[in-house]
């Protein structure tokens, strides 16, 4: 089951809050939608720099400190 578009921001803008604070995730939202870019690409060159052995270890100790 699909999760609904109003359920995706809702979930983002909870995440958002917690991580950022009311002023910096203003602060996210207005560079977003001032920026033309593509977030594929953005997150591409990110990973474009990290490892495989990098990034399985960031997943195993995500995965050990947010359990399902």
């Amino acid at each position: 089951m699909m999760t609904s578009t109003a359920e995706i921001m809702d979930l983002g803008m909870n995440c958002l809050l917690e991580k950022l604070g009311t002023v910096e995730t203003e602060h996210f939202i207005s560079v977003i939608l001032r920026e033309k870019s593509d977030y594929t690409k953005w997150r591409q060159k990110y990973f474009d720099n990290v490892s495989s052995d990098d990034f399985q270890a960031a997943a195993v100790a995500y995965a050990k400190d947010n359990p399902l």
